[in-house]
């Protein structure tokens, strides 16, 4: 005879032992770190973890083992919940939670926390101004029947086979996804090098408007939170309550990770409203296919053309400014490339006409002219 379920309150069987530390302090330095941010929704993945050092964390973090479940208390409706297999450090927005392990399994837990009945009690406790949050008094009032422990063991089995199976078929759509986009690249690639009747050569500034001067940078500490993503080199690295960019647009990193390394392109289109900091230049085109034909094309030709200064990618006029980039002849170059400019004495060449010549665009003649100058870039009915 099955043993009969018990009706408990979460805080029966499930309580919070651990403590806010200074990450600071050198015992806790080389800890990992998990914050909200590094937990996958709904499925409790755990990525682009860090050390406190590495983060150079400065505010209370918890401590937290291999024992415990870890479910970030911010907009519960993301489903963050984590089981580690280490011990860390995790942000206070994150509650670390010890079951009771003679009446709770850890892993059943886990699942318990990522169903819609738990989801839909933590964001009904959740409803306040600015960042929705599930307190502790509200998350250990839910009510759940907790059946035996070898039963809850037996649940856990079958989730844990569901989830594996899960996780295999992401990897392989995720592979063929790469394969995908490979063969695209290789097309993409050919287009590029392989032009026609009708394509023009012309200067990334001959078809797009820079709007470097109208950057603001805002330091971390005086941002204001809101919902107007915040762009940097990389993409979005916070959001703010105003913005000072609004419609299409593409950002061309100025720094950041080295080309070869990096998980970002340096190229993106951006729409809407938004604020840009100086990490990214932004360039304004008369149309989205021309925008779009210099995002793919600054894609392609990222690696191995940037100059590389402290171990970051900067785009300067030893760099990039040699083919289509934003730094242009519109009065916002660079420091480096207004003195490269004055010590060059040759005048602008002229744009070339349309040709059906598949060489390249940097022909034996263009190496004698002004380096510094931005070279062309081909497109087909640029304005």
């Amino acid at each position: 005879m099955k043993a009969a379920r018990q009706d408990v309150r979460l805080d029966d069987v499930c309580g919070i032992a651990s403590v806010l530390v200074d990450p600071r302090k050198a015992e806790y330095q080389e800890m990992i770190h998990v914050g909200g941010a590094n937990i996958e929704s709904a499925t409790g993945g755990l990525g682009n973890l860090m050390t406190a050092r590495e983060e150079e964390l400065k505010s209370g973090k918890f401590l937290f083992d291999d024992t415990m479940v870890l479910y970030s208390k911010i907009r519960p409706y993301l489903m963050k919940v984590a089981r580690p297999d280490f011990r860390g450090l995790c942000s206070a927005d994150i509650y670390p939670l010890s079951p009771d392990r003679s009446q709770l399994d850890r892993d059943y837990l886990f699942y318990l926390l990522l169903t819609t009945e738990f989801t839909d009690f933590a964001i009904a406790g959740s409803a306040r101004a600015g960042m929705p949050k599930v307190n502790r008094d509200h998350l250990f009032g839910f009510r759940l029947s907790l059946p035996p422990l070898p039963e809850q063991r037996r649940i856990v089995g079958i989730l844990d086979e569901a989830f594996g199976g899960i996780a295999t078929a992401k990897a392989n759509a995720e592979k063929n996804l790469q394969n995908a986009r490979a063969l695209f690249e290789s097309h993409l690639q050919s287009v590029f090098t392989h032009r026609g009747p009708g394509w023009a050569e012309k200067t990334v500034d001959q078809i797009s408007t820079n709007l470097d001067s109208k950057r603001i940078p805002i330091t971390k500490s005086d941002r204001k939170s809101g919902k107007i993503p915040y762009y940097g080199a990389s993409g979005i690295v916070d959001h703010v309550a105003e913005y000072i960019f609004e419609g299409d647009a593409l950002l061309v990193s100025e720094d950041g990770a080295k080309s070869t390394h990096r998980s970002t392109p340096i190229a993106f289109s951006v729409s809407g409203k938004y604020w840009v900091n100086n990490h990214a230049h932004i360039l304004r085109f008369a149309n989205m296919p021309t925008q779009r034909f210099v995002e793919f094309l600054l894609g392609q030709h990222q690696t191995g053309r940037i100059h590389q200064r402290r171990g970051a990618a900067q785009a300067d006029a030893n760099g990039v400014e040699r083919y289509p980039h934003p730094n242009s002849r519109a009065g916002r170059s660079s420091r480096s490339d207004r003195q490269a400019h004055r010590s060059c004495s040759r005048k602008k060449p002229s744009v070339s006409p349309p040709s059906t010549s598949r060489s390249s665009p940097r022909s034996t003649s263009s190496r004698s002219r002004c380096s510094t100058r931005p070279s062309p870039v081909s497109c087909r009915g640029c304005p």
